[in-house]
Parts: structure tokens; C-alpha cells; sequence
């Protein structure tokens, strides 16, 4: 196993970034200036993640375990998606979802013996916060058990790497069990998004879902969607422990970001807090090569050749966000022993780009050429520069033994 770590300083760039449509935008930055400052934000806890790689970005107690309100509807719905459940099969309000209608503050009114398809019910549940409708669900999922639901909602959450979530009701009911971190409901957010349905969903601003006999008309509490021009979802949620909560995505460009406020003081602070949080990623970052397609990253000495090499090309180009001043990037090539042929193109190793030593993404190594096997000739002629070899490393060292 051969590993390289290797610096890595793309090309800087003196373009400036398009203004948001309706956001004033100071020019951003290039090498050399000062970047902009981290958010002030007054909440408890805050994070900034790129949404194309994952890359966490910036922050505040990223990983503090508090309430999420209804933030747990992005999990909700991502076990439905995940089960992979016909959106177009109808759903039958039961007697215990609808008893969420009377006692919970979020619900779109739903009754017993009403039936609406899986996708109106993820549109009730991620739109509107119906806690009927996010019950509902629970139910038809997790074969009439809202615990194995439950259940199946903490087996994605490990599944997917978030470390300080758990659940213990499908919505976002203050539990002592119900809580997430900013940097997991980033994750999370991000996972769901790469479902078009819930990417289609959340940028809603207004639907109608309808039942056997009537038609309700439901509107989205994210008002970003409505005064941010590059916002594209995902969820809010408050709770009288939670505070006021958001999960924010925002695209512009070929750049997306995912922004978390929890625990604002008020709902116009979140979505304050939140636009912030995503105009200083569009400032702060651009989206830069961080392994280029078709370079060659490593040069691979060929089996029983002397000064003969195979040279291992990127399959792929690897972005990522990275500051003006492209601090701490690097990148690792990783081959194995090569086989005793190949042809061009084949899988000969791995590169893998860093920002920040949090891992960016990967390309595979493919070799330029292909080369045959070694043939006795070859292997006679390195065995013997081997052995010549061997010997003259060893009558050196007995020289300098000798010298001493």
C-alpha cells in the first residue's frame, strides 16, 4: 500500500461572484484580502454546511444536543422515502392521528376514516407541521407500529453518521428524547435533499392536498421562500423547550449551502439568522477543483521493470468550497501493488481530496496506458539489477562501517 499526501493550490480566481437577486453582496474576496468574519448569531447553536459535499463549513456548539421541534420532519419524511413507498397509495387517517388534531398546536385538521395519498401527507407533514398527517405516516410505515417507526428513524439516523440524535416520537413533540445537533440536521437535511420528491416539497410555498370529499389548502412557515431569493427549502420548527428552529437550504449558482439556527429568541430572528448564515457562505467560499479530470496524480513503478512507470489519472473532477486564501487543502493517492497487466483506463488506485482534513470526495485512479506482463527477460534482467543492487547497498555500508 503506497500513500502520498500531496498540497494542493488551485488555480485563484478574480471573478466576482453575481449578486443575489434581491440581496445586496459585497465583492467577494480574492487571494490575498481578508475573508469575511464568521456570523454573529444569537442562538444556541448554529452550523454551515456545504450541501453538494457535506463539508462542514462554520459555527456555534455544532454539536450540542438540544430540542429540533419540527426540524424531526426532515428524518420523518426521509424513512418514508427511504422504504421506498408508492407516494400515489392512500393513507387512512386513524383514531390516534387524528386525536393529535385537538392537542397539538400544529395540524391541518385531518379526521378519522379520510384518506389521502402518502405524498399529500408528505406534503401536510413537511409544508404545514400536520402532526395528524406526520402520525399517519408513522403508522402506514411502520406496519400500524409508530414505535417501530421510531425505531426505523434511529436505525437511519446511525446509519447516516449523526452522532447526538435520537428520537422517540415521529414529530417534533418536546420528549426528553427528542433531540438533534445543528451539524446532524445539516447531514440530515443534506440526505433528504438528494430525494427530488422532498427537494420538491420543501421549496413549496402553497399546496392543496385533498381527501375522498374535500380539499385543504396548506402554506409553508418558511418565509424564506418567500424573501430570499435563493432559498430552496427545508424546514422550520418551535417548540416552548426548542425555541425557534430552522433547517435552511439556499442555491445560487453552482454553489448550495445548508444553514441550522436553533434556539433563536424569535421566529424573525431565525430567518434572519439563517439568511446570514448563507450569504456568508456565497461570500466566503467558491466552489473550486479540488482533484481535475484526466491530471495525473501519481506515477506507479511498473512489476519487474527498472525505470518504467504507469501514470494514474483522475477518472473524475472533485469540487469543493474553499476560502479565498485556499488554506488547508491537500489531497491523498492512495495505490495498491499494481497487477502484473493492465489495460488503459483500468482502476489502479485511489485520490482523495481534503479541506480542512474533513474529506471532500474521491475519484478513482486509472492508468494513462496499458502495459503487459513482465516477460522472462524482464524478470531476469531486474532480478539481476536486484541482486547488483543489493550488493552494492551492502558493500557500502561495510565501507562506511570500515571509515568509522
Amino acid at each position: 500500500m503506497l500513500e502520498l499526501v500531496l498540497a494542493l493550490a488551485p488555480d485563484a480566481t478574480e471573478e466576482n461572484k453575481a449578486a443575489a437577486q434581491e440581496t445586496a453582496r459585497s465583492e467577494p474576496t480574492t487571494p490575498g484580502d481578508s475573508v469575511p468574519a464568521p456570523p454573529t448569531v444569537e442562538a444556541q447553536a448554529w452550523a454551515l454546511m456545504d450541501a453538494e459535499s457535506g463539508l462542514y463549513l462554520e459555527g456555534d456548539n455544532p454539536d450540542e444536543r438540544l430540542p429540533m421541534a419540527a426540524t424531526i420532519l426532515i428524518m420523518t419524511a426521509l424513512v418514508v422515502l427511504e422504504e421506498g413507498v408508492d407516494p400515489d397509495e392512500e393513507v387512512t387517517i386513524s383514531e390516534e392521528a387524528e386525536s393529535y388534531v385537538g392537542t397539538t398546536f400544529s395540524n391541518v385538521g385531518l379526521i378519522e376514516g379520510e384518506r389521502l395519498t402518502v405524498r399529500d401527507l408528505l406534503v401536510a407533514s413537511l409544508v404545514a407541521s400536520g402532526t395528524e398527517a406526520v402520525y399517519a405516516l408513522a403508522e402506514f410505515v411502520g406496519d400500524g407500529s409508530v414505535e417501530q417507526f421510531v425505531g426505523m428513524m434511529n436505525q437511519e439516523a446511525a446509519s447516516i453518521g449523526l452522532q447526538n440524535t435520537n428520537f422517540e416520537t415521529p414529530a417534533g413533540l418536546d420528549t426528553p428524547g427528542n433531540y438533534s445537533s445543528a451539524r446532524d440536521l445539516a447531514t440530515l437535511a443534506r440526505e433528504a435533499l438528494e430525494y427530488p420528491l422532498f427537494a420538491e416539497i420543501v421549496d413549496t410555498t402553497d399546496a392543496t392536498i385533498s381527501t375522498q370529499n374535500r380539499e385543504i389548502e396548506v402554506s409553508n412557515t418558511n418565509q424564506l421562500l418567500n424573501t430570499y431569493p435563493p432559498a430552496t427549502g427545508v424546514r422550520t420548527g418551535s417548540s416552548p423547550q426548542a425555541g425557534e428552529n430552522i433547517v435552511a437550504s439556499a442555491e445560487d449558482g453552482d454553489e448550495s449551502y445548508i444553514a441550522v439556527v436553533l434556539g433563536a429568541e424569535d421566529s424573525d430572528h431565525r430567518f434572519r439568522a439563517a439568511e446570514t448564515i448563507l450569504e456568508y457562505g456565497f461570500l466566503r467560499y467558491e466552489l473550486q477543483p479540488l482533484v481535475r479530470q484526466g491530471e495525473v496524480y501519481e506515477e506507479v513503478p511498473l512489476p519487474y521493470r527498472r525505470a518504467e512507470y504507469v501514470k494514474l489519472a483522475a477518472a473524475e473532477e472533485v469540487t469543493g468550497p474553499v476560502d479565498p486564501n485556499f488554506e488547508d487543502v491537500e489531497r491523498k493517492v492512495t495505490t495498491e501493488e499494481l497487477p502484473p497487466e493492465a489495460e488503459a483506463g483500468q482502476v489502479l488506485g485511489e485520490v482523495e481530496a481534503f479541506v480542512g482534513g474533513q474529506s471532500v470526495g474521491r475519484s478513482a485512479l486509472i492508468a494513462q496506458e496499458g502495459y503487459q506482463e513482465a516477460s522472462l527477460w524482464d524478470r531476469i534482467w531486474y532480478s539481476v539489477w536486484w541482486i547488483v543492487g543489493k550488493a552494492l547497498e551492502a558493500a557500502r555500508q561495510a565501507l562506511e562501517y570500515i571509515q568509522s
